[in-house]
């Protein structure tokens, strides 16, 4: 009954903030649905306690939570002094709040605006500007444009995109597109963020002078996050060849990391190596900037580690929901506004469900090198996925599985040489040039990979139009599937089978 009435409650509370994310009736409709469950709460402890009428009273108090929830949420829609200069030219001054976001012929800055002319105002823009001169974090500018609100857009599968909520969900309401840019100061905003993301460009300069583009462009998205391009033409190649996760940081890369600590602790017992892996993987989310991104991809792979340590399959579920939960009470935007937040959380599901069940199914995959695992691991995650992904991109790629297999099991060493070659850099070239040519070939090799599978007349197919009814009716079949599923003994080996990736 406990256990029921949790998930309950926090389906509902999700549920309404989806539902408020769409419709909007008002505060006092939140209210109303509010008093409503605390009125079906008194009949309950009246009628003798009966389970059904508990159920809905929870169910409608989460849904109520949530609706109130997203409406204070929605308070803040930005400054009404930049509303009034919206189309006009007007100076304006202010700080880079989050990492450069460098593209192919552009740049992108979260710039926190603290003057318009003479007037003092507070609101986040969204800067794009060219690609020079490198501006930083912390850089102080002044900028001369006409500010401008987001639109929204119809994507390439005939979707509205929802830019103003997607921008929205970072409380970012403003647009300054290539204004004149001056920097007028350096040193402002976060000590700590300035101090970690001068951390990451300095291993990044070093990896820079020892390995071409477009290998050292792949290996900073592998090891630091980094957000520098590696172009529209290879970005397209890595999404036809369903590889395109290990172009940013994920939660997978963050799992390879402590992994790889755990097993030289190995000897440790199995409470301290993963407490040690915990801990690697916070103390690199802060190295790598500890953006909204890479906090929820880190805590996505703590759940992994600790379901693969404990095979206790209820409790890590519950931990992933109660996760799951906190982000959304944080930033409840997410739940329709992130694709990151939630390609993340069904991952994990597929991850910590599905895999440990499909893999008597892959026997005929050898267990070397964790090929298997690999094999396993891309099949559950693209199932859990792929409607997901036919609604956002409408690309289904057919060679995503042997192309994670040939390249997956290679990742932890790219990214233990191209890490020993950038740190070992700061100190020496001549030291650092054996790593750096270990890390130089994988990352070629993986870069082939991905070009002779990409050109393949099949590699994927493109999917028009799939509409977001057929994306739901999909995830409430796989959730079928999944309390069936639960239902049924676990493998032997139980979930220390779950593969570490994600």
């Amino acid at each position: 009954m406990k256990a029921k009435a949790f998930y309950v409650f926090i389906a509902s509370f999700v549920l309404g903030v989806a539902f408020h994310s769409f419709f909007d009736f008002g505060f006092a409709f939140s209210l109303f649905s509010f008093g409503l469950a605390v009125t079906l709460f008194i009949l309950y402890l009246i009628k003798g306690r009966q389970q059904s009428i508990l159920i809905v009273s929870v169910s409608i108090l989460a849904l109520s939570l949530g609706l109130l929830r997203f409406d204070i949420a929605t308070l803040n829609k930005g400054d009404p002094l930049l509303d009034t200069l919206i189309g006009v030219e007007v100076t304006y001054e202010g700080v880079v709040v989050d990492e450069p976001d460098e593209r192919e012929n552009s740049t992108r800055l979260i710039v926190e605006l603290e003057k318009a002319g003479e007037d003092g105002v507070r609101g986040k823009a969204l800067v794009i500007t060219e690609r020079f001169p490198i501006l930083s974090y912390g850089d102080r500018l002044e900028l001369k444009g006409n500010l401008e609100k987001p639109e929204n857009f119809v994507n390439e599968q005939g979707n509205v995109f929802n830019y103003i909520s997607y921008l929205g969900k970072d409380a970012i309401y403003y647009l300054l597109t290539f204004p004149q840019v001056e920097r007028v100061g350096i040193g402002a905003g976060n000590s700590v963020k300035r101090t970690l993301f001068a951390t990451k460009e300095r291993y990044l300069n070093s990896v820079e002078r020892l390995i071409p583009d477009p290998e050292v462009s792949l290996l900073g998205g592998l090891v630091v996050g980094a957000k520098q391009s590696l172009g529209s033409e290879l970005q397209d190649k890595f999404r036809k060849t369903g590889i395109i996760h290990i172009v940013v940081l994920s939660g997978y890369n963050v799992t390879i990391i402590a992994e790889a600590i755990m097993r030289v602790l190995a000897f440790l017992p199995k409470a301290a190596s993963l407490s040690i892996g915990g801990i690697t993987i916070l103390l690199f989310a802060l190295m790598t900037g500890a953006s909204a991104t890479i906090v929820r991809a880190s805590i996505m792979a703590v759940l992994v580690l600790l379901a693969r340590a404990t095979g206790r399959t209820v409790l890590i579920t519950r931990i992933l929901f109660i996760a799951g939960f906190f982000m959304v009470l944080h930033n409840p935007k997410i739940v329709i506004f992130d694709p990151s937040f939630q390609l993340s959380f069904l991952a994990t599901i597929g991850l910590i469900h599905l895999a440990p069940f499909i893999e008597k199914y892959f026997h005929l995959v050898p267990t070397r090198w964790k090929l298997r695992e690999f094999a396993t691991a891309t099949v559950a995650t693209q199932i859990f996925v792929l409607p997901l992904l036919l609604y956002l991109m409408g690309e289904l790629s057919l060679v995503a599985v042997p192309v994670n297999i040939l390249i997956l099991a290679f990742i932890p060493l790219t990214m233990l040489f191209g890490f020993l070659a950038g740190v070992i850099g700061w100190l020496s070239i001549t030291i650092a040039l054996p790593f750096a040519y270990i890390a130089h070939g994988l990352l070629s090799y993986e870069l082939f990979v991905v070009d002779i599978f990409s050109k393949l007349p099949f590699a994927s197919v493109s999917i028009e139009h799939f509409p977001i009814w057929l994306m739901i009716l999909f995830y409430v079949f796989y959730g079928f599937i999944l309390f069936k599923v639960s239902k049924r003994k676990l493998p032997p080996k139980g979930l220390k089978q779950v593969p570490n990736t994600l």
